[in-house]
C-alpha cells in the first residue's frame, strides 16, 4: 500500500531584496512531497538556497509564492509539528542531557513524571544512556548532536527537517551518526527531510534525493535509490551506491561548470 503524501512544496518561489534594492531570486518553482516514514534528502550546489527552502518548510521564512502543506494544512509558521535540526547543537549549556531533552515536553505541560520516562526512552535511543546527568560542556560533538536530536524526537514532529546536522563532525563521527540516523528512522518510522552538501551521506540515508540546480534553485531531477538491505558504512561500496553516487556527482558538476561559465 502506499504510503500517505506527509509534506508537499508547490511551485514555492522566494526572492530577496539585495542591499542595492534589486531583486536575488534564491528560489524559483520549486515543488517536492514526502510520504509517510519515508526518508527525503535535497542535494545541491553551495548557494542554491537549500536553507532557505527548509526554513520556508520550517516557517522561519516566508515564500513570495506557492505553498507548502503539511498533511493538506498550509504552513504558516513555526510550529510543534515540523521539529528542526540545525549543524549547531542549540543546547542549553546550565542544563543537563535529561533536562535538555525534556525541554519541549516541558514547554508542553507535560508532567514531570511523564517527561522524564520519555526523555529516558530517547536517550537510549540515541545510546547516550549514562550520560543524563552531563551538562553540554563534558560531551563531544557526536554526542551534542545526539542530544539535540533526542529532544526532537522527544517532542514527536510529524517531519523532521535537518539542515546539515552532520556538517561540523570528523569523517569517523560523521559515518556513525549517520548509521544512528538510519536506525533511528527505521525503528521509529520519523519522516525525515535533509538537507546535505555531501553526496555519499545523500545516497546512504535517502530513499529518495532531490537534486537543486544553480542559483536559482529549482528541482534539477529527482533520484530513487535502491541499495539492497539496512543502510550502514558497507553500503559505501556496493555497485548500487557508486553507480547512484556518480549519477549525482555528474549532475553536480554540470551544475557548477555552467555556473563558471556563466561568470
Amino acid at each position: 500500500m502506499e504510503q500517505k503524501l506527509k509534506l508537499q512544496v508547490r511551485h514555492l518561489n522566494k526572492i530577496f531584496e539585495d542591499t542595492k534594492g534589486g531583486e536575488v531570486v534564491a528560489l524559483r518553482d520549486v515543488s517536492l512531497e514526502v510520504r509517510e516514514s519515508e526518508f527525503v534528502m535535497i542535494v545541491g550546489p553551495s548557494g542554491c538556497g537549500k536553507t532557505t527552502l527548509i526554513n520556508v518548510i520550517g516557517g522561519l521564512e516566508t515564500a513570495s509564492s506557492g505553498e507548502v502543506l503539511l498533511e493538506g494544512r498550509p504552513v504558516e509558521g513555526p510550529g510543534a509539528d515540523r521539529g528542526m535540526v540545525f549543524q549547531g547543537y542549540s543546547l542549553f549549556p546550565w542544563l543537563t542531557v535529561q533536562k535538555n531533552v525534556e525541554f519541549g515536553l516541558k514547554m508542553k505541560k507535560v508532567s514531570a513524571a511523564q517527561r522524564a520516562k520519555k526523555a529516558k526512552e530517547y536517550i537510549d535511543l540515541v545510546g547516550l544512556t549514562g550520560f543524563e546527568n552531563a551538562l553540554p560542556r563534558q560531551l563531544s560533538g557526536g554526542m551534542k548532536q545526539r542530544v539535540a536530536i533526542a529532544r526532537t524526537l522527544a517532542n514527536e514532529p510529524e517531519v523532521l527537517l535537518m539542515d546539515e546536522p552532520f556538517g561540523a563532525l570528523d569523517a569517523q563521527t560523521r559515518v556513525v551518526m549517520q548509521e544512528l540516523l538510519a536506525k533511528i528512522s527505521r525503528t521509529t518510522g520519523t519522516t525525515i527531510l535533509f538537507i546535505t552538501h555531501d553526496i555519499d551521506e545523500a545516497v546512504l540515508l535517502g530513499q529518495r534525493i532531490y537534486v537543486m540546480s544553480r542559483r536559482p534553485g529549482t528541482v534539477r531531477e529527482v533520484v530513487e535509490v535502491e541499495i539492497p538491505g539496512e543502510r550502514d558504512h558497507n553500503s559505501l561500496v556496493l555497485p548500487e551506491f557508486l553507480a547512484t553516487k556518480k549519477r549525482i556527482m555528474d549532475m553536480l558538476w554540470q551544475e557548477s561548470n555552467d555556473a563558471a561559465m556563466d561568470r
